[in-house]
C-alpha cells in the first residue's frame, strides 16, 4: 500500500504532537542539568518516531506484528540512546564544573590546578590558557608590588634630600637677610650649588617619567658606538682629574646600534660617572666597547672601575628605581654630591628601551656594568 500526501502529513502531525509533549514534559531535565538536556533530547528525537510510527498503524500501513516490533526495536534505542546522552551530559557537566572551579581560583588570585579528574582536550586547553593567565597576572602583580614599594622608597629618599638643601638654602637666605654674613660671595656660591642640585634631581625624575612612558628610543639613527664611548670619555676628563682617577676608553672594533644619541649617551655617562664618583683616588676606571664574546649580533659597553666592590645583597638592587647604598647617601668629599639614586634606573630603562640589558657583577678591585644592545653593521 502505497502512502498518500495525506498520510505524510498525518504522520507527521502525529511525531511532532509526541514530540512537543515530550519536550515540554521534560522542560524540568533540562533546567537542572546538562544531562537532562541531553536525555530530553533523546527522549524527544525517540517520542516523534513512535509518533511517526503510531500514525503509520493507524492509516494501516504497518500490520500490527510489524509496528508492534518496530515500537519495540524505536524503545530499546531509546533506551540506550538515553543512557549514553545522559553519560555523555555528565561529561559536559564535570568538564563545566572543572572551568568554573579555574576561574574562581583565577578570580581569587591562585593558579588553577591541572589535577583532578580528566577532562576533554578542549576543556584541557581552555584550562591550561586560564593557567598561563593567571601566572602572567600573578608576576604582573608581583611588579606591581615590586614598583609600588620602590616607589615609596623613592619618595622617602627624594622628601629626605629635597629637605637638606632647602633647608640650607633657607638658613643661607635668613643669614643674607640678618646680616650676619661676612663673605656673602660664598654663601651665593652654595646657594647655586644647592639649586643645581635640586634642579638636577627635578630633571631625574622627568627623565624617569618619560623613559617609563616608552619615550626613550624615539628619533632613532644608526650610531658608532665607539665614537659615542669616545665622546663620553672625553666630557668626563675632567671629573675623573678632579678625583683624581685614570679614565681611558678602549674599542675593540668599529660597532654599531640604532638608538637615539642623546639616550645612549646618557646611560653611558651615567655609568661612567657613577664608577668615576666611588673609585678612589689613583684608581682606573676602563671604558670597552666591542663585539659580544658569545654572540656577534651584540654590542657590548663595559666600564670597568676599582670601588672595591658592590656588597652581594645589593647587586640585585642597584638598578631599581631610589635605590642607593649607605655611602651614596652619606657621601665623604664635596665631588660625591647625593643624588636621588635615579641614574642606574635610568640606565636601565635607557637600555630597554632599546632592545638590551644591564647588569653588573664584582671583579677583583671593584665591579663592572655590562649594557648589551642589538649591533648593526658599520
Amino acid at each position: 500500500m502505497t502512502m498518500s500526501w495525506l498520510d505524510f502529513g498525518e504522520a507527521l502531525l502525529w511525531s511532532v504532537i509526541a514530540g512537543l509533549v515530550t519536550w515540554v514534559a521534560t522542560a524540568p531535565a533540562r533546567r537542572h542539568s546538562f544531562p537532562g538536556l541531553f536525555v530530553s533530547l533523546v527522549l524527544t528525537g525517540a517520542a516523534a518516531s513512535a509518533g511517526a510510527l503510531l500514525a503509520a498503524m493507524h492509516t494501516m500501513l504497518v500490520t500490527g506484528n510489524d509496528w508492534r516490533t518496530v515500537l519495540a526495536i524505536t524503545g530499546f534505542s531509546a533506551i540506550v540512546t538515553t543512557a549514553a546522552a545522559y553519560a555523555v551530559g555528565r561529561r559536559l557537566a564535570r568538564d563545566n564544573e572543572t572551568l568554573r572551579t579555574a576561574v574562581t581560583e583565577l578570580a581569587e588570585g591562585r593558579v588553577p590546578s591541572s589535577g583532578g579528574p580528566p577532562v576533554t582536550t578542549q576543556v584541557a586547553e581552555i584550562r591550561d590558557e586560564l593557567r598561563r593567565t593567571a601566572s602572567a597576572l600573578n608576576a604582573a602583580r608581583d611588579r606591581e608590588r615590586a614598583l609600588e614599594s620602590s616607589r615609596r622608597e623613592l619618595v622617602s629618599w627624594v622628601s629626605h634630600d629635597l629637605r637638606t638643601p632647602l633647608a640650607g638654602l633657607r638658613a643661607m637666605a635668613e643669614a643674607l637677610e640678618d646680616g650676619m654674613v661676612d663673605e656673602p660671595e660664598l654663601y651665593f656660591k652654595q646657594m647655586i650649588a644647592s639649586v643645581d642640585r635640586l634642579n638636577q634631581m627635578v630633571e631625574d625624575l622627568f627623565d624617569l617619567s618619560r623613559i617609563q612612558a616608552g619615550q626613550a628610543s624615539q628619533n632613532a639613527v644608526c650610531i658608532p658606538l665607539h665614537d659615542l664611548v669616545t665622546e663620553c670619555v672625553g666630557s668626563l676628563q675632567p671629573l675623573a682629574t678632579a678625583n683624581g682617577v685614570h679614565l681611558s676608553g678602549v674599542a675593540d672594533s668599529p660597532v654599531a646600534v640604532i638608538g637615539n644619541v642623546q639616550e645612549l649617551n646618557r646611560a653611558i655617562t651615567n655609568l661612567t660617572a657613577n664608577a668615576i664618583r666611588h673609585t678612589p683616588g689613583t684608581g682606573r676606571v676602563e671604558v670597552h666597547v666591542g663585539i659580544s664574546a658569545d654572540d656577534p649580533s651584540i654590542a657590548e659597553v663595559l666600564v670597568r672601575d676599582e670601588c672595591g666592590g658592590i656588597p652581594a645583597e645589593h647587586l640585585d638592587r642597584v638598578f631599581e628605581v631610589g635605590f642607593r647604598g649607605e655611602d651614596a647617601r652619606t657621601p665623604n668629599r664635596d665631588l660625591h654630591p647625593a643624588g636621588a639614586g635615579l641614574g642606574l634606573a635610568i640606565t636601565r630603562g635607557i637600555v630597554e628601551a632599546h632592545s638590551g640589558t644591564v647588569d653588573v657583577h664584582n671583579t677583583e678591585h671593584g665591579c663592572e656594568f655590562r649594557i648589551r644592545v642589538p649591533a648593526v653593521s658599520v
